[in-house]
């Protein structure tokens, strides 16, 4: 499994500064800001909910730091019900924007919350019949892990990502699914990191991405992975 030294990408202060500025640019603009992957890795992920998670009234379907929202809006556009969409990220800027961008979406209604994906529990969709945590059908992550990644150590050693796989099983449904597009992780590693006995996550499939071909290797520029909670 990969190691990273630490970065400020994988600090919350980077990320306030980010949105706080996104903010700034959207209010005075109209620009919504990154799109972290490309737009292409967004419709991949689009895609593959329609396939494996059609849109449904009663789905709940979660991105763990959603940013400016481009994702979820993705998903309403593709004929999710509102309802069904949830976003949370730990900076306060990205909840701000989303919301903001919302309003010109047709997306006021999706729940962008403030949340530490590592030591909070999200809000509950509406679809909750239970108050439990394991209650969502996706979970979603397109560079949050990556960023995550980046962070300091623990004061044990730990590394920074090393509580994220099971928060995902707290948080799924048992058969629910988790998607991670990635372009720190190989596909072996995200299997590695994802699929073992503690977590009770499976492989499920794969995103195809276009391959890059240098100094006679082949790969992609980021690996898209689902896992399903057995």
């Amino acid at each position: 499994m990969a190691t990273f030294e630490p970065s400020k990408l994988g600090t919350k202060e980077h990320w306030d500064s980010v949105y706080e500025e996104e903010l700034e640019n959207f209010e005075e603009i109209g620009d919504e800001g990154e799109i972290w992957f490309g737009v292409e890795s967004v419709e991949k992920m689009v895609e593959w909910a329609l396939e494996n998670l059609p849109p449904s009234a009663n789905a709940s379907i979660l991105e763990v730091g959603s940013g400016n929202g481009t994702l979820l809006f993705g998903l309403l556009d593709a004929g999710y019900a509102v309802q069904a969409l949830h976003g949370i990220d730990y900076s306060a800027g990205a909840v701000s924007l989303s919301k903001e961008i919302a309003k010109t979406r047709g997306g006021s209604d999706i729940v962008f919350t403030e949340c530490d994906f590592l030591n909070e529990d999200p809000q509950q969709p509406q679809t909750a019949s239970l108050d439990r945590s394991d209650v969502w059908d996706l979970l979603l992550d397109k560079g949050t892990y990556d960023a995550i990644a980046l962070g300091e150590r623990d004061e044990q050693g730990n590394l920074p990502t090393s509580k994220y796989p099971g928060r995902v099983t707290r948080l799924l449904k048992p058969g629910g699914h988790f998607l991670i597009t990635s372009c720190n992780f190989t596909e072996d590693e995200l299997k590695a990191a994802f699929a073992t006995e503690e977590t009770g996550l499976a492989y499920h499939s794969r995103i195809q991405h276009p391959t890059l071909s240098f100094g006679g290797k082949t790969g992609s520029s980021c690996s898209s992975v689902a896992f399903v909670k057995r």
